[in-house]
């Protein structure tokens, strides 16, 4: 199965086991809930949908590099304890507590939360000796004599032994005591993912042209070579880093992180037309509407491949707007649930008390989210601006000397201030809309390439919702024509089949 689907399998796995009945007993009982085996290629995704787990879930995570460890570290060190057996003392081997569980207890002490995730990566790697207690905390999910808390589902990870020399092959006794889910790379589910997280626009649009280049591990006479999913996913992170510092990202810095030299090469070169379309097509003017002729008889007339690049690059900069409008429009959600607040707890306490009772309660959740591992780049952001803005509030009140009374009404200016630049945004990003799509029509009338630029918009994250929330007239009247080919397409389809289907029977 791809990803995506591991991830749900997961997900409901954990559900499954988190499930009690009218007692409060766990429905399927700790020594039946299986740890999950998930076994795939390197750089597929296998720890990121972890976090989005414990995320979307609200449990905590726990993760390890097992490989990282020996067998003490893991499991505890010995120590003699003296026991009376039989009015007889003996001396018994017992084991401090293993490094892994005493993490699951910290977390569950910082956090207060007593169900989670410990995912254990490149399971099937760990050293010989260490691999017979690893085998035995997956059958057992115990560490010499410590136990995994109940409430905590075991996930490990591993490669297929294609892809690493170093692994071992689980006996049937282990594999029959887990629950095994393999996952292969899929390149349409990783897009969903990528365009989620923004990745870089020419990452994107580069493995739009050719997918073949998205996932591949190759051993050569010159040693393995291999391009992953991982390593997209970080390059597009140093794109943006380099073009905000105005470094130009060359073949060489390519290749550290698409470590097949035939791919990097041809990435760099597909950089370079990248950068050098933004110049020759004026993205920033097509979206403010001030474009040129010219741009468009040059557009008109280029290969396909460059087409499809320069509607990336619009789609990227429209993507990047409606990301900007879907975050204010989130903190201004999140300040009016917390002027809420703040409005109803003034009558019993100062206005500057009541808010520094705020900014402790965000922090602090802001803390534990971190601590549990469900606190993403977006979401921390959030959580971010939203305290700096009750931080600004606060400081205000008490530079302008704001009288209790008049607290309230202050707080309601301010808090209009994010309102209304949620509306400028959002009125921007429109008109940005807008000239996409009149630029588009100038340029290939009703083509093929207005297919696809709203099919991008439909699947890509943040142009969808934003659609979806602010309208955009040329999106919906193209979507009704594409439905309306779709739909007329179908029906032929199905009257050709139908007459097939007939002269067969005929003859």
């Amino acid at each position: 199965m791809n990803i995506k689907q591991a991830k749900q399998e997961i997900t409901n796995t954990l559900k499954a086991y988190l499930a009690k009945d009218q007692l409060g007993n766990y429905l399927i009982p700790t020594v039946r809930q299986r740890p999950v085996l998930l076994m795939g290629p390197p750089g597929v995704g296998k720890t990121q949908i972890m976090e989005q787990i414990a995320a979307e879930t609200g449990v905590g995570l726990v993760a390890y590099t097992i490989t990282h460890h020996t067998r003490q570290s893991a499991i505890g060190l010995p120590f003699i304890e003296k026991r009376t057996y039989g009015g007889e003392e003996v001396s018994v081997t017992e084991y401090t507590m293993s490094e892994i569980l005493s993490s699951v207890y910290q977390l569950m002490e910082r956090t207060g939360l007593q169900e989670g995730i410990l995912f254990l990566d490149e399971i099937n790697c760990v050293s010989e000796t260490l691999a017979p207690m690893m085998l035995q905390f997956l059958q057992c999910k115990t560490f010499g004599n410590q136990a995994l808390p109940e409430g905590w589902l075991i996930v490990a990870a591993g490669n297929p032994p294609e892809y690493n020399k170093s692994v071992r092959d689980f006996d049937v006794v282990t594999l029959d005591r887990v629950k095994r889910i393999d996952v292969e790379e899929d390149y349409g589910v990783w897009k969903e993912y990528a365009r989620r997280k923004n990745l870089h626009g020419a990452v994107l649009s580069y493995l739009d042209i050719k997918k073949d280049n998205f996932y591949r591990i190759e051993n050569t006479a010159d040693g393995l070579q291999f391009a992953t999913a991982r390593g997209w996913e970080d390059l597009s992170e140093l794109l943006y880093a380099y073009e905000t510092l105005g470094i130009r990202a060359d073949r060489e810095v390519v290749g550290q992180y698409i470590q097949m030299p035939r791919i990097a090469k041809d990435f760099a070169n597909y950089l370079e037309m990248f950068y050098k379309y933004q110049k020759t097509y004026h993205v920033e003017g097509i979206l403010s509407g001030t474009w040129e002729n010219i741009t468009v008889l040059e557009l008109r007339e280029a290969p396909f491949d460059e087409k499809l690049s320069v509607m990336g690059l619009v789609l990227s900069r429209l993507s990047e707007e409606a990301r900007n409008t879907r975050c204010q429009d989130a903190l201004t959600d999140a300040l009016h649930t917390s002027l809420t607040e703040f409005r109803e707890k003034i009558a019993d306490a100062p206005p500057l008390t009541v808010l520094d009772q705020l900014l402790w309660k965000r922090r602090t959740a802001m803390k534990q989210a971190k601590e549990a591992g469900q606190l993403d780049k977006e979401s921390r952001d959030l959580k971010q601006r939203e305290i700096n803005a009750l931080e600004d509030y606060r400081q205000r009140l008490d530079r302008e000397a704001v009288a209790p009374e008049g607290a309230m009404d202050a707080v309601r200016g301010w808090f209009g201030e994010e309102v209304e630049r949620r509306k400028a945004v959002a009125m921007e990003t429109k008109d940005m809309f807008d000239n996409a799509f009149r630029f588009l029509e100038t340029t290939f009338g009703d083509s093929q390439e207005l297919v696809i630029f709203v099919t991008e918009i439909t699947a890509e994250y943040d142009t969808s919702w934003f659609v979806e929330q602010f309208g955009c007239d040329a999106y919906f009247r193209h979507n009704r024509e594409l439905l309306f080919d779709s739909t007329r397409h179908r029906i032929r389809e199905e009257i050709a089949a139908a007459k097939a289907a007939e002269q067969e029977e005929n003859t």
